[in-house]
């Protein structure tokens, strides 16, 4: 067994060596030749650092501390429990991960980890361990899954090493060495290491720029002022900027105060996003600074702009962090009892969590951004700090609602890629991978970009080519040490990290898997179940009909009524770069459209007009309307579960039926002699019959759970009858449709 350090005496902290590089990693394999041989599924450069057998692992279906018995290890990249029980194939899992099993968790997907001793619950906090380890361990996951293991019956010293391992390899500070993917690239071949090419566009050259700027005709130019990263280490190599923006400006505050293209309107505005200018003492400068980089937006859109701060109008980080840590409380159940008390303030905990109320916000004023591009025909320029959390979030969604491309898989992919990595969020500090409080503030801010997104798709579930399954598992795969996608903070430190440790090392560099080479994880079996059986298709035009209608839905580089209309004076420009003034001198300002009154208007009139789901799509932001996303949450929970029910259910048997009528197509096909069938379709999943199915799937395997969650008794007697516990209301909290 690998040993962590001295690991017994009477040492109050346990005496671990240094942080484990990629180059130990190799020494110690080789050392592990036997152990490995014990545990076929590690993957390329997994390495075992301590285990324990004779463990308990608690079920969570009743209150009668029911379980198996097992091997609880500990390696480099997780936490896994091997059950000493065989696993029949019936009751696996449905959607199993290549790399993780039910009983696998990453190392930073811990939340964070409890003890137990004489029925006391207690927090365990890194660095701070003794040489004493607890009966009991409860490990609460970022993914909302709870495990109970009891290490009563392991061996002393085996339970005192695997409590320590699995304190400190996932609670206490590391560097970014430590992090699996470092281990996996350097040690699996290049076919399991080397990226798959996709549809997704990673923005990452200045190719992939200029096909997206000539996509969306917009007009303006791909700068490449900091390639090599020679301006700043936080901007992307290639971006794009008006034209009359040079490279001195960029220069000049070091990507600071630069308005930076998101995305082209077909009435030719566009959206933008700046980063605010640092502190300095000469505002004349930067007045002047501000005004020329104003005028390069107004200059190249022809249309009047207007400037959204995030500051003013959206929750700060902290905020964000906190709302976010009393929701999830809602969703980490210890057991039954637990639950049927949480259940009798649900409702309140939920509303004073206030997270589904921050989502609301998010969608709010994406939809006033919206209405300015497609209302106003009035260009955007989004202002936050760094502009690279909650701008994110905003032009994403923007984007999302008015462009049909990015409710596809490949241009939700290519979206992501753009706005959130090429754009320099801090994926590694937001997500906290490497447990350093102190550097950075964590947050959930791509988790609140992906809950707005389910919010429109739960709404409009036909616009979108990607199913909830595919969210998912994409909020899943944050957790996992392994993808580029997620664990950097900009393209300069992932390129930075994947270069040779030393200048004389003979090794090309690291060549880190993508998130969206999905095969990675799943089988294609697997994979089908991220399309979306209702999505609704872009209509293939007749070529006869090509022509006239070309011209009609053809994107334009400038306003379509330009002719008709008067250019703008100066004197607005001027105006609005007082605005912008103000708002980077920290003084709030009025706005110039009321938001609130002229969304509502276009929200009511896209209602009056055919639905289109391949045009512009509006969430419903009333109150009821913003839901609970039920399968992440609740996946976990089995007393929240629907046995052959759910919605999921229904999306199923859809699916079924859209096969049956492809078999009858065929049929029909055949039995006319017309052998090639127009329906091209893949089957999305064969598995157990409707009626065995869970409001959870294809996530939980239905042997862990009773079907019948019964309330405890002690629990009722406190409740009294079912007509009184019908009539008692959640603290008068009338809540309504959040489920």
């Amino acid at each position: 067994m690998l040993s962590l350090g001295s690991g017994g005496g009477k040492s109050t902290k346990p005496s671990f060596v240094s942080y484990v590089t990629p180059e130990d990693m190799k020494i110690k394999e080789k050392e592990e030749g036997l152990k490995r041989s014990k545990h076929p599924d590690l993957l390329p450069g997994e390495v075992v650092f301590c285990s324990a057998n004779h463990v308990l692992k608690y079920t969570q279906d009743d209150v009668s501390q029911h379980g198996v018995y097992g091997t609880l290890l500990c390696t480099n990249f997780k936490i896994a429990f091997i059950s000493d029980e065989t696993s029949s194939q019936e009751t696996a899992p449905p959607f199993r991960n290549k790399l993780l099993r039910e009983n696998d968790i990453p190392l930073t997907c811990v939340d964070h980890i409890y003890g137990v001793n004489d029925e006391k619950k207690k927090l365990i906090i890194g660095c701070q361990v003794k040489s004493k380890y607890p009966s009991k361990l409860i490990i609460q996951c970022k993914d909302l899954r709870v495990f109970h293991f009891s290490l009563t019956y392991a061996k002393e010293e085996e339970a005192k090493k695997i409590f320590q391992g699995i304190v400190h390899h996932s609670l206490e500070p590391k560097s970014l060495k430590c992090v699996f993917a470092f281990s996996y690239c350097e040690t699996a071949s290049p076919s399991q290491a080397s990226r798959k090419r996709s549809l997704t566009s990673m923005f990452e050259t200045k190719e992939d720029w200029s096909m997206e700027l000539g996509r969306t005709k917009g007009n303006c130019k791909v700068s490449s002022a900091n390639e090599h990263y020679v301006i700043s280490e936080k901007l992307p190599q290639f971006f794009v900027v008006p034209f009359a923006v040079s490279d001195d400006d960029i220069l000049r505050f070091l990507g600071k105060g630069i308005p930076f293209w998101c995305w082209s309107h077909h009435s030719g505005c566009a959206l933008f996003k700046m980063a605010c200018l640092p502190a300095i003492q000469e505002d004349g400068i930067s007045q002047k600074y501000m005004h020329r980089m104003l005028d390069a937006v107004t200059q190249d859109q022809l249309c009047p702009v207007k400037v959204e701060d995030l500051s003013s109008c959206l929750p700060a980080l902290q905020d964000l962090q906190l709302s976010y840590n009393k929701f999830k409380q809602l969703f980490l159940i210890d057991s039954t009892t637990e639950f049927w008390v949480s259940d009798m303030k649900w409702f309140s905990s939920l509303e004073n969590s206030g997270w589904l109320e921050i989502i609301r916000q998010c969608l709010v004023k994406a939809v006033e951004i919206v209405d300015c591009l497609e209302s106003a025909h009035t260009s955007v320029l989004i202002v936050e700090e760094h502009c690279s959390d909650l701008c994110c979030v905003l032009s994403s969604l923007v984007q999302i609602m008015l462009d049909p491309y990015y409710r596809t898989r490949s241009g939700f992919q290519s979206l992501i890629q753009k706005e959130w990595v090429a754009g320099g969020h801090s994926f590694l500090d937001r997500c906290n991978h490497l447990y350093q409080k102190e550097k950075e503030v964590p947050a959930p801010v791509f988790l609140l970009f992906l809950e707005c997104v389910w919010q429109l798709l739960q709404q409009h579930a036909p616009a979108f080519q990607f199913s909830e399954t595919y969210l998912t598992v994409l909020s899943d795969s944050i957790h996992i040490p392994l993808f580029s996608t997620f664990l950097f903070n900009s393209q300069h430190h992932r390129d930075t990290a994947m270069k040779p440790g030393h200048p004389e090392a003979q090794r090309s560099p690291l060549n880190f898997p993508s998130v969206w080479d999905w095969s990675v994880q799943f089988d294609c079996k697997a994979q089908s179940l991220f399309t979306n059986p209702l999505y609704v298709e872009k209509p293939i035009q007749d070529k006869t009909l090509r022509k006239t209608s070309h011209q009609k839905h053809q994107r334009q580089l400038s306003l379509p009524n330009a002719l008709s209309k008067p250019s703008p004076k100066k004197g607005f420009f001027k105006e609005e770069t007082d605005n912008l003034k103000k708002i980077f001198l920290g003084k709030r300002i009025g706005k110039w459209l009321n938001p609130t009154e002229s969304s509502k208007e276009l929200y009511e009139s896209w209602q009056r007009k055919p639905l289109d789901y391949q045009g512009l799509l509006l969430p419903c932001l009333d109150g009821p309307a913003i839901r609970v996303w039920i399968q992440r949450y609740l996946r976990w929970v089995p007393e929240a579960q629907i046995f052959g029910g759910g919605s999921i259910t229904t999306v199923n048997r859809v699916l079924e039926l859209a096969g049956e009528i492809q078999n009858l197509q065929k049929e029909v096909d055949r039995r006319s002699c017309r052998m090639n069938s127009s329906i091209a379709w893949t089957p999305v999943y064969s598995g157990p019959p409707l009626s065995a199915r869970l409001s959870s799937f294809p996530f939980t395997a239905m042997h862990a759970w009773s079907f019948k969650p019964a309330i405890p008794s002690s629990i009722r007697q406190s409740l009294g009858s079912v007509s009184s516990l019908a009539d008692k209301e959640d603290d008068d909290c009338q809540v309504s449709g959040v489920l």
